[in-house]
């Protein structure tokens, strides 16, 4: 069966029927394709264009389909001559009645919609999971020393749960990407037909409510061959990855002997086929290896997009595959992540350790000089000439005695040592945001 055979009068070629065929991927949207036309379906009852007999017939059909497992594709070309093959198949000749004022072109549009719509909701949960569980480990290990870094080189003492909560904030724009993301996905092309509308008098508000969308779109022509809400979704599923793969890529550091600061649970890990005393975090690597494929996916369908004159082109039945495994890879990986987290174990007594070494009170005693009047640049040198002699001598800053402070500035006196303590460092912070120690 061919939606479009009637001006044809040869078959087409067997292999460019197959190249042609979108049906083993755009099966998935078979769910959303039976909602659209039993909406579709009713708004022609409402215009009169079909009887409350036919549009019986057409709902009991369609419902039928619904239920059915498609263990095998038969070899059609689409979603779209599926549905209505079936339907001819169950009711006879009013399932050709159904395809009434509408195209593919606009029926694929709403499909897609409804399905992201569903599918961002649920990813959006995911996401507000990962934030729970990371709320609650920072309650759970507050006032942890934890060594901040720049340029991967310890920097100043933060507390662990100030780190976890800097991902709260990145996940939680993430979130709010979505929301907004999901007001412009929550509009319905149906009733564009294939690119011009259509003479039939189709109340689109009324389909629209039945389907549950917020609008209608505004011109025909913009709404069948739109796809800035894949692409917006592509890219904001390209950050989440990319927050993702930040967290891992720390998770893999701090796994390491080298770090020691956490370890993770068995269930997340794997081992190595010739070395037997390997505990690998794969779980954590492929979710960081998986971002670089939703990437893909989003330069897939910008490079479709980036030359299409309006309206329809087949080029665009490409973008259901990269649509359809950013969903399932990043949902995958969220899941994962969540369970990852919770496998954790925590090492504090590594992460304190951490904190004594690379003099990240250095800053503080800068701040220090300059409340005893000095210029923060002049006070920047002489703490750079502190460091050096320490180091020079291997000792921590605050291991220094009075005096040798005073061969550099003889402004620095005993209060010193309360200054360079790393929790009273903490506990100074004034600025909001600050990663702070908590009177608990």
């Amino acid at each position: 069966m061919k939606l479009w055979g009637g001006r044809f009068t040869r078959e087409i070629e067997a292999e460019m029927e197959k190249f042609n065929s979108s049906l083993s991927f755009d099966i998935r949207l078979l769910p959303y394709e039976i909602d659209v036309s039993l909406a579709h379906a009713a708004g022609l009852k409402k215009a009169g264009i079909i009887t409350n007999e036919e549009f019986d017939l057409i709902k009991k059909g369609l419902e039928e389909i619904k239920e059915e497992k498609f263990n095998y594709l038969p070899g059609i070309e689409d979603v779209h001559t599926l549905v209505e093959q079936i339907l001819f198949e169950k009711v006879g000749d009013v399932a050709k009645k159904l395809h009434t004022g509408r195209s593919r072109n606009d029926l694929i549009a709403t499909d897609e919609r409804l399905y992201l719509k569903r599918e961002i909701e649920e990813i959006i949960d995911l996401l507000e999971e990962i934030n729970f569980n990371l709320n609650d480990l920072a309650n759970k290990h507050k006032n942890i020393l934890f060594p901040g870094y720049t340029h991967l080189q310890r920097a100043q003492p933060i507390t662990f749960s100030h780190h976890l909560l800097a991902y709260v904030e990145m996940f939680s724009r993430d979130i709010s990407r979505l929301k907004d993301l999901y007001k412009r996905v929550d509009v319905m092309p149906l009733g564009s037909g294939a690119l011009a509308g259509t003479s039939y008098n189709i109340d689109r508000e009324y389909v629209a409510s039945l389907l549950g969308f917020r609008e209608i779109s505004k011109n025909s022509l913009d709404a069948v061959s739109d796809r800035d809400f894949i692409i917006e979704f592509l890219s904001g599923s390209s950050i989440i990855m990319m927050h993702l793969s930040r967290f891992c890529e720390e998770i893999i550091l701090w796994s390491t002997q080298e770090f020691k600061f956490i370890e993770l649970g068995e269930k997340y890990s794997t081992g190595s086929s010739i070395m037997p005393q390997k505990k690998n975090p794969d779980s954590a690597e492929l979710i960081r290896g998986k971002t670089g494929r939703v990437y893909g996916n989003l330069v897939t369908l910008l490079t479709i997009m980036k030359g299409l004159p309006l309206a329809y082109n087949k080029d665009m039945q490409e973008d259901k595959e990269p649509l359809f495994d950013t969903v399932d890879t990043l949902k995958s990986c969220l899941k994962i992540f969540v369970g990852m987290i919770k496998s954790m174990e925590i090492k504090h007594e590594n992460m304190e350790r951490a904190t004594r070494d690379g003099y990240m009170n250095a800053t503080d005693l800068a701040d220090y000089l300059v409340n005893k009047g000095i210029p923060f640049r002049d006070a920047h040198e002489v703490v750079g000439k502190i460091v050096r002699y320490a180091i020079e001598k291997d000792s921590p800053l605050e291991k220094l005695s009075l005096e040798e402070f005073n061969k550099f500035s003889g402004l620095i006196n005993e209060d010193v040592y309360e200054i360079l303590n790393l929790k009273n460092i903490l506990k100074n912070r004034k600025t909001k945001g600050a990663a702070k120690w908590e009177e608990i």
